[in-house]
């Protein structure tokens, strides 16, 4: 069971979905008003998808967000509890929606380590900041219904991504960059305003949490950790490890020479308050970054490193396959993740201790793949 389910039969909530495309339901493209998208597949196999799962689904896509939840809040009976999960879109390709500044201007800004500094990445940069302002609006028309309902002192928010920035280094990749994502959460007299943690945190952590804040204990099978404490500032203990993954991305899932690691890769990693290890199966896939390898900073990126004026760490970032099959990285002395410190005698203790754990997280998980310990 889903978090909405257990919501509604544990603890009695009205539930709903709206906004962005959510994946239980298929490809967006075979979406249709009322229906299942994965078609006669859901009835054979007795399936349910967000029809059956929530008390209410609103089919309206990305249009008028704040109508959405103030529907959604008519809908719900008197006095009970409610769920609202909320998509938003910005800042998902394509790049055409902007905040109040408008278009930010491209020299001012202050690149990663990661990215070269090239006009065609600067002008990216700027396109992505853009929407994220956008979305900042976005997100504050939605608690200004809240607030006109009369229901912002008693409403836990959650304001979470699901991956990170689409620039290369980024989403589809298993970088900080492309797995860090926004959380925010506003709780009017439990959480304290302005605060911050350098706690590590999983997204499977959500459900638990959300679970807890309701009063409704969380399945065994669910391996997350609830926040509840922490946001309450009572005492915590946080995780010592996170967990990531990369498998097929919108393409045919298939291992072939000519398929990029933007489309089809396996690989895990784990990360700890001070080092990442990735952990590569299939590290003849060409890396090529999810949803910008059509963008300008890319197509730059390419001509600069086959002119030789790109330096020898992004060059072995972006362009060297095979890539290899353990990367380790100090995240304190190298945020860009550029430097591959696999093998170095002195930090033997830490590479294996990443390899234990992540062998440890595979094989609870029933991962298909084989292990970095053997």
């Amino acid at each position: 069971m889903a978090l909405p389910d257990l919501l509604r039969s544990k603890a009695g909530y009205f539930t709903g979905v709206g906004g962005r495309t959510y994946h239980l339901d298929g490809p967006a493209a075979r979406v249709k008003q009322g229906e299942s998208a994965v078609g006669e597949e859901v009835d054979r196999h007795h399936l349910r998808t967000f029809k059956d799962r929530v008390d209410r689904v609103d089919n309206r896509g990305i249009k008028n967000l704040p109508g959405q939840l103030s529907d959604f809040i008519d809908a719900a009976p008197a006095g009970k509890p409610c769920f609202f999960w909320l998509g938003f879109s910005d800042p998902h390709h394509p790049w055409e929606t902007q905040g109040p500044r408008g278009s930010l201007d491209p020299s001012t800004l202050t690149l990663p380590p990661h990215l070269p500094d090239l006009p065609g990445v600067r002008q990216d940069l700027a396109r992505y900041l853009a929407e994220v302002e956008h979305v900042d609006v976005d997100a504050q028309a939605v608690l200004d219904v809240l607030q006109a309902r009369g229901l912002a002192g008693n409403t836990l928010v959650v304001f979470m991504g699901d991956n990170g920035m689409a620039l290369p280094h980024g989403k589809g990749s298993l970088y900080d960059p492309g797995i860090a994502v926004p959380l925010i959460v506003r709780w009017p007299g439990v959480v304290k305003p302005g605060g911050a943690t350098r706690e590590l945190i999983s997204g499977e952590d959500f459900a638990p949490t959300m679970l807890a804040a309701a009063g409704v204990e969380a399945p065994k099978e669910m391996s997350g950790v609830s926040l509840l404490p922490l946001l309450r500032g009572e005492p915590f203990t946080g995780r010592k490890h996170i967990f990531a993954e990369r498998g097929p991305h919108g393409g045919d899932g298939q291992m072939r020479p000519d398929v990029p690691a933007s489309t089809f890769d396996l690989s895990r990693c784990v990360r700890s308050a001070h080092y990442k290890l990735i952990y590569n199966c299939t590290p003849h896939q060409s890396p090529a970054p999810v949803d910008s390898a059509q963008d300008a900073g890319w197509t730059e990126m390419k001509a600069a490193a086959a002119a030789g004026r790109l330096s020898a760490p992004l060059v072995a970032t972006y362009f060297t396959t095979p890539r290899p099959t353990i990367e380790l990285y100090d995240l304190d002395a190298d945020p860009g993740e550029l430097a591959n410190l696999s093998g170095k005698p002195e930090l033997a203790q830490f590479e294996n201790e990443l390899k234990r754990a992540l062998t440890e997280k595979m094989v609870l998980d029933w991962d298909f793949l084989p292990t970095p310990l053997r």
